[in-house]
């Protein structure tokens, strides 16, 4: 009730505005998911089923909160990425991200029968979501790029363990073992040398994840006349491509705008590698 003597109550709530002129990241990670995904059978190393159901999550998220411009996933968590001048509920942290975390969770939920007909749900999925401010496009690019990495590296050991346990009868203590301080050259040779698998032949979702951005796209119509036609119209598209490097930022200059200047195509950072 408005004026009345119970508003007072209103000045305990925290000033949670996140700052402006900043990219803002809300990301979720699924809580408990070892647990979640071993009680609901997933397939080791990757599970597709599980990996298209976060991305249809990610695409009805996108759709409904359309100052996300781009979308980044693996794994059991997605990255949202809002526009930087965007004024979604004031840029109030707590808002934006419950309604993120909030709509992902329901989605997950309402599309699961469609991507796991044969597996009832045991238990409700719950995710947690933090949101952070990044003052630049160079920031904002080197923030996905540490999330696509970190989607190598943890698929590159996680397919070198499941098909030591899998394929090679090792328990799964000794498969760690053998692990243990390699690299990324070693794991690929072990999956090559010892399995005939090339890492770089497996498919993108599981090397790269998935990234979701608005982009136009041909859809066949038919005219009044009952000819067929394209139209073209705003879609989100799914992409499971490197994001790291220059090109897919050439080639969507609109994600970014002009605050940070690219390099000339082609030219990307010398990348260490470190043992896990």
């Amino acid at each position: 009730m408005a004026k009345s003597k119970y508003e007072y109550v209103k000045h305990f709530e925290q000033d949670d505005r996140l700052l402006p002129g900043c990219w803002l990241v809300v990301r979720l990670d699924g809580r408990g998911f070892h647990r979640f995904s071993s009680l609901h059978g997933f397939t080791k190393p990757n599970d597709l089923r599980a990996l298209q159901l976060a991305n249809r999550c990610a695409e009805t998220v996108m759709k409904d909160v359309q100052d996300a411009i781009l979308a980044y996933g693996e794994s059991d968590e997605y990255s949202f990425v809002l526009d930087r001048k965007t004024r979604l509920f004031g840029r109030r942290e707590s808002k934006i991200t419950t309604t993120v975390c909030s709509l992902f969770s329901a989605a997950y939920v309402l599309y699961w029968p469609e991507f796991f007909p044969e597996t009832p749900l045991q238990y409700p999925p719950s995710f947690d979501a933090r949101a952070v401010c990044y003052p630049t496009s160079r920031i904002l690019r080197d923030y996905l790029s540490w999330r696509q990495a970190d989607c190598h590296i943890n698929n590159l050991y996680n397919t070198c363990f499941w098909t030591l346990v899998q394929q090679g009868g090792m328990p799964e203590k000794e498969a760690e073992e053998t692990l243990r301080g390699t690299f990324s050259a070693d794991k690929n040779e072990l999956l090559f040398s010892r399995f005939g698998i090339n890492y770089a032949h497996l498919p993108a979702i599981f090397r790269k994840g998935t990234t979701l951005v608005w982009e136009e796209v041909e859809i066949p119509v038919t005219t009044p006349s009952g000819e067929s036609a394209l139209r073209r119209k705003k879609a989100v598209r799914a992409l499971d491509v490197d994001i790291i490097g220059d090109q897919f930022w050439h080639d969507r200059p609109w994600l970014l705008g002009e605050d940070t200047p690219l390099p000339p195509a082609g030219t990307e950072d010398a990348k260490s590698d470190t043992p896990l």
